[in-house]
């Protein structure tokens, strides 16, 4: 396979997974969606069915759909990627950057699925947390520790069963994000996956992702005699306002550069032990 078909594979897969992911939690999370507040095993097994899904469709490529298990095959001295996609430098970058290009446009695309929901949402939290992780106690040296960990199970298991093939195909790579998320995910959440994380950020600092609200110098005083709140004419259109969002820039490097560390950690353990 040449670079732009690995690019393009490996960006459809990883698209349908952030899609349904983002998805999934956008649906749990945001304001008057009819899967409102459904809960963590909502969210892990929606994530787990994104997998299953994007593992499909990227079959072309093995279906990575993450960085840590691209590295994590090329620590672990892989001769192949998939059959038929020797490991190159040029095919490494083609894998890398179709996967943080696919996870960057499934976001925007959760994003246009739940636009009215964004903006009937008060909460820039719960906005955030459709796209990136945070952590439930922020303290970065052990959230980046839980991200090694958790990407390392990711990773090691994934490669192994490669060695025991089970014939569950990407239903097996689903279940273990189910379990990876029901398990290590309750302190940060998982990303496990630098570009699930890193490309909806992005697409999260760009999107206007805030209230619509209307124009202050437009809004009229509903009784300016006693005070009373600001009446908004619905003749007047609205704007997205983002103004001071905050795409939590500070923590974005704990699960890109923790999910890779095990990944490549699980490689080496791979290349000794499988």
């Amino acid at each position: 396979m040449d670079f732009s078909s690995i690019f393009i594979s490996e960006a459809l897969g990883t698209g349908i997974l952030i899609l349904l992911g983002a998805g999934v939690v956008a649906n749990a999370l945001l304001a008057k969606s009819k899967g409102y507040e459904g809960g963590w095993l909502l969210i892990t097994f929606g994530w787990g069915l994104g997998v299953f899904a994007g593992v499909y469709v990227a079959y072309k490529t093995g279906g990575h759909l993450n960085p840590a298990v691209t590295i994590g095959n090329l620590f672990a001295g892989s001769a192949d990627y998939a059959p038929g996609v020797p490991v190159t430098f040029g095919n490494t970058v083609a894998y890398l950057s179709g996967q943080l290009a696919g996870a960057f446009a499934g976001a925007c695309a959760a994003f246009a699925a739940y636009k009215q929901h964004f903006d009937a949402e008060p909460d820039d939290a719960k906005k955030l947390a459709v796209f990136a992780t945070g952590p439930a106690i922020r303290s970065y040296r052990w959230n980046f520790l839980t991200e090694v960990i958790a990407t390392f199970a990711l990773v090691f298991v994934i490669l192994a069963f490669g060695h025991t093939p089970s014939g569950l195909g990407p239903l097996a790579a689903a279940l273990l994000v189910v379990g990876i998320g029901a398990s290590l995910g309750g302190p940060t959440g998982y990303a496990i996956n630098p570009a699930r994380d890193l490309g909806p950020r992005i697409a999260y600092a760009l999107l206007p992702t805030g209230r619509a609200v209307r124009p202050a110098a437009q809004r009229v005083p509903a009784d300016a005699g006693r005070g009373v709140a600001e009446r908004m004419p619905e003749q007047l259109p609205a704007q997205a306002d983002s103004q001071h969002k905050d795409a939590d820039w500070a923590y974005s490097w704990v699960p890109v550069l923790g999910p890779l560390l095990g990944g490549a950690l699980a490689g080496l353990v791979a290349q000794l032990y499988l």
